[in-house]
């Protein structure tokens, strides 16, 4: 969660965390029937995240460079939504998921709001560069539009209906 990339990483880390852990503790609650998993899984992510915020710091950036993202209070949601529709598995899917779609973000985004200068942050370490062969190419649009290869063959394409 790199304050840098705030908005950016907001959007996917929204997205994709939501559905990792919905999609970890509904399996792994309906195949074992423990309720709580959810929280465990929030719990564990929440450690490593402070181990790589710890990291980042020990390497000489700021404590607020990698803001430690709020999973816990949104799988409490969902343990108690699996917890209160035990017997109606799509129910658990769809209201547990729901629910951790809809907090997820507003915990985090007030998470985000209580990072000091993110804009400072951003020009004081920028992201890092790509390697150049990791660097994409632009593609070359409307390079050849008047080649009269690409002529004959846009023609050739609307005159030739078979």
């Amino acid at each position: 969660f790199y304050t840098d990339w705030a908005w950016t990483s907001f959007v996917v880390f929204s997205i994709s965390q939501s559905t990792m852990l919905v999609v970890g503790a509904i399996y792994y609650m309906l195949f074992t029937g423990v309720p709580g998993t959810a929280t465990y899984y929030a719990t564990i992510m929440t450690i490593y995240t402070w181990v790589a915020k710890g990291a980042w710091f020990a390497l000489g950036y700021p404590y607020d460079f990698i803001v430690t993202p709020v999973w816990i209070p949104s799988a409490m949601l969902l343990d108690l939504v699996y917890w209160a529709t035990r017997r109606n598995k799509h129910a658990a899917i769809i209201i547990g998921g729901t629910l951790v779609g809809l907090s997820l973000p507003i915990f985090n985004m007030i998470n985000l709001l209580l990072v000091k200068d993110p804009l400072e942050m951003a020009f004081k370490y920028p992201r890092p560069t790509l390697p150049p062969y990791m660097t994409p190419i632009e593609p070359q649009v409307g390079k050849f539009y008047n080649s009269p290869v690409a002529l004959g063959s846009g023609a050739g394409a609307v005159l030739c209906v078979p």
